[in-house]
């Protein structure tokens, strides 16, 4: 099989996972890959990989943008503000990460995307539309 035969049914596969996901498994699916790429930026600071830091960085930053870009500020009310906060604030350490090369901000931005995480899963629980 070529790679790119091998890239194509990767992405395939991950479409169909997407698609047959509810909607608060989506947002969990973000938080996961949001904290999964600013650990893999750490171990970029860690081991001196700029290259690494800076792609790990930036699909956080992607995720983010997108968590936020889904806010409805409308319907949200208190709720969405607070979490466009927490948005902005995320982004903000992972900007101060990559300028002071420091593992401190990604930490920071991990344990709130981790807490925020933990409070969709229980929301889910709490719904028909449990995370699996």
């Amino acid at each position: 099989m070529s790679a790119f035969a091998s890239a194509r049914g990767a992405n395939q596969y991950l479409q169909t996972q997407v698609q047959s996901r509810t909607p608060l498994e989506l947002i969990v699916m973000l938080y996961d890959g949001a904290i999964r790429f600013i650990g893999e930026a750490r171990e970029g600071i860690v081991q001196r990989d700029i290259a690494r830091r800076g792609r790990a960085i930036s699909r956080a930053m992607a995720i983010i943008s997108e968590l936020q870009s889904s806010l409805d500020m409308e319907q949200g009310g208190d709720i969405a503000v607070s979490l466009d906060s927490l948005y902005v604030y995320v982004r903000d350490r992972l900007v101060d990460a990559s300028i002071k090369q420091d593992v401190k901000p990604l930490d920071d931005a991990i344990r709130v995307l981790k807490n925020l995480r933990e409070g969709w899963v229980a929301i889910a629980a709490q719904s028909s539309d449990p995370v699996r």
